[in-house]
């Protein structure tokens, strides 16, 4: 095994960016080592995919949980200023209680989101098949179906062909601060996403379990009365992966306890970049070998380790 230092941009599951390697190619001799396979399509569009309907669940969740009256926590930002791209000024949010559903409406002539994304079109909510008196993302038995018309995000088409979000906690969780168990999901999505500029198309169906790993803290979770603060929350993602790349390429990608702490601030300059800390991420594209990111053992900082065809790279996520 090789271990070799290199720069590269990549953005971690639910955070915007895009995977980068850079190498110098050559045509090769007869006596020349093998070239290192170091393709990161794959990677970049299932990470786009992971990316967008990570913010649609967040959009979802901050939705339900406080309504159109206040939504500034997307994403774990903590005010209007510092990030929610469903500010007044720029998203519409309608609801009908009666039938359990709400519209996020972002024009049509592009909204400027706070998260420096500009979007189009609509996003439609419907958690009619709630059990009980769930009616918001942190009490269990709520679910949702979410569905799109005319979503564009900085000119890529996301049609949702299904996504369901399931809260998973037992019913039985009490009702104070400290319930004595975590809050748990499970998130399913299909989607099919339209580069620009003829750029190709991106299908990836994903399954998730998603844990709030500190429901504990009543700094992050204040009760079933309450909306979550997300700007506290440490949280876990588990699940897989399968689709075809922009070059109609197939990928299969696992990820296995990944932990992202949304008080840990690595770079002051980025207060809002809470990059991954442990976990490991896997991509087979084709019939290429695997792609292996580990992002540590919970130090917070910006290093991870990439491991391609038994070469290991140490790595800095942006």
């Amino acid at each position: 095994m090789t271990s070799k230092k290199l720069i590269f941009g990549f953005a971690a599951l639910m955070i915007a960016g895009s995977l980068t390697l850079t190498s110098c190619h050559k045509k090769k001799k007869t006596n020349d080592p093998p070239v290192e396979d170091t393709e990161q399509g794959s990677a970049s569009d299932n990470h786009y995919a992971e990316t967008t309907v990570n913010d649609i669940t967040n959009m979802g969740s901050q939705g339900s949980e406080s309504g159109s009256a206040s939504l500034s926590t997307y994403r774990g930002y903590g005010d209007m200023q510092a990030g929610s791209v469903l500010a007044a000024s720029c998203a519409t949010v309608t609801g009908n209680f009666i039938a359990k559903t709400f519209t996020v409406d972002f024009g049509t002539t592009g909204c400027n989101g706070l998260d420096g994304k500009v979007r189009t079109g609509k996003l439609i909510y419907n958690y009619s098949a709630s059990t009980g008196s769930a009616t918001a993302y942190r009490m269990p038995g709520f679910a949702c179906s979410v569905t799109s018309s005319n979503y564009v995000v900085d000119g890529y088409t996301v049609n949702i062909v299904s996504k369901n979000i399931a809260n998973t906690t037992p019913a039985s969780i009490p009702t104070g601060t400290n319930p004595g168990t975590n809050l748990t999901w499970n998130i399913s999505s299909n989607v099919s996403i339209i580069k620009p500029s003829g750029g190709g198309t991106i299908t990836w169906t994903g399954s998730r379990t998603k844990t709030l790993l500190n429901t504990n803290d009543p700094n992050c979770y204040k009760g079933q009365g309450v909306a979550i603060d997300w700007t506290k929350a440490k949280i876990m993602i588990n699940g897989s992966a399968s689709g075809t790349n922009s070059s109609n390429e197939s990928f299969t990608a696992t990820s296995t306890n990944l932990i992202r702490d949304f008080n840990c601030v690595p770079d002051p300059l980025r207060p809002h970049r809470h990059p991954f800390i442990s976990g490991v991420m896997v991509y087979t594209p084709g019939s290429r070998p695997t792609r292996t990111i580990d992002f540590g053992n919970s130090t917070c900082d910006f290093n991870a380790t990439l491991t391609i065809n038994g070469n290991t790279y140490s790595i800095t996520l942006p």
